[in-house]
Parts: structure tokens; sequence; C-alpha cells
């Protein structure tokens, strides 16, 4: 049973850091693309941990 609170830990922090890159992608992109681009690809990742974190938890 903890481990289920620690995962949804987890994929609370990690929507949060996904939503602090893409906001730091935006504020980026008006001064240089290709930051922007290596921050979304960041945020693209966690993005797909978060789909599968999820998955996983909705298998339980």
């Amino acid at each position: 049973m903890f481990g289920w609170f620690k995962s949804k830990e987890k994929l609370e922090r990690l929507k949060e850091r996904y939503t602090y890159l893409m906001r730091k992608s935006y504020k980026v992109a008006l001064k240089d693309e290709r930051e922007s681009d290596r921050i979304q690809q960041r945020a693209k990742e966690i993005f797909d941990e978060i789909k599968y974190l999820s998955l996983k938890n909705a298998d339980k």
C-alpha cells in the first residue's frame, strides 16, 4: 500500500517537472530556438515516463 503512495508522489513530481519545462521552453523560444528544442525534448522524455507510469498504475 505504501508503494502505491510513493508512485503517486513520483507521478505528481514528474507532472510538475513537465509543466515547468514546457513553460521554460516557451519563454526561451523567443530568444534561442535550439535551447527551446532541447528543453522540449527533455519534457517529451518526462511525458513518456508519465504515460508509462499512468498505464502501469491503471493495470493494478
